[in-house]
């Protein structure tokens, strides 16, 4: 029987969030033909990941893998998780974060959809953190993009606008300097939610014509970061294990 592999989405109040986490399990539940795939939450949703630990069935020595849906590694990634799992089940395989994958495609996929063209500089928003390994995580795959696109990308942490959305009037301004007619906002997240339309309204109030791409969501390169980190965990345990 192969290791459960346990999804843990951070929640939120929001319900696009939770359609949006669920897509992304069955998503990865089809990916992985013969995997128990179980979403959780670290908190604002049900289940918590802590419950789910302690009632996935595996068989003993064969702990569950357990995948972070988070972009960024934060508090969340390096603290809390941890904590949880040291409590509930000890011997379960924590990964990376998912953002550890690049998904510079899939971010230029939701850019291209929503109808980028050769007028626009982007406008990267990501969560933002008060682990500033984290806020450089998001600046590294805001440069990955401009490379791929070949066009100024700007990054904005939506949890650090500033008086009057100065971070947001800022980097559209030097979007307009390096030629962008227009304004294309790029989620890096992994829903919808208040924190995107947060970006959204800054950017509409401060330039004519924007544009705005979807979320990440179940993009084929997110379930196949996270079948990839499932695979490479379950992996290295063999090989422990055959020593």
């Amino acid at each position: 029987m192969s290791p459960s592999l346990v999804l843990v989405a951070h929640g939120s109040r929001d319900p696009r969030f939770g359609a949006t986490a669920r897509r992304v399990r069955d998503a990865v539940a089809d990916a992985l033909p013969g995997v128990e795939v179980v979403l959780s939450y670290l908190d604002l949703d049900e289940p918590l990941v802590g419950d789910v630990l302690t009632s996935v069935a595996n068989e003993p020595g064969d702990d569950p893998v357990v995948v972070p849906l988070l972009l960024s590694a934060g508090y969340h990634h390096k603290v809390d998780l941890p904590a949880i799992i040291a409590e509930h089940r000890p011997f379960a395989h924590q990964t990376d974060v998912i953002g550890t994958r690049s998904f510079t495609t899939a971010l230029a996929d939701r850019l291209l959809e929503a109808g980028l063209d050769e007028r626009d500089g982007v406008i990267l928003s990501a969560v933002g953190s008060s682990d500033e390994s984290a806020d450089r995580h998001v600046r590294r795959r805001a440069i990955e993009l401009s490379t791929y696109l070949h066009r100024p990308v700007e990054v904005v942490f939506a949890t650090k606008l500033g008086p009057n959305n100065r971070a947001v009037a800022s980097a559209v301004r030097r979007l307009r300097v390096a030629g962008a007619q227009r304004i294309a906002l790029s989620p890096y997240f992994l829903s919808a939610g208040l924190l995107i339309e947060r970006v959204e309204s800054a950017l509409d109030a401060l330039a004519d014509e924007t544009l705005v791409a979807g979320p990440l969501g179940a993009h084929p390169d997110v379930v196949e970061g996270i079948c990839g980190l499932y695979r490479t965990a379950t992996e290295r345990r063999t090989v422990h294990a055959g020593r």
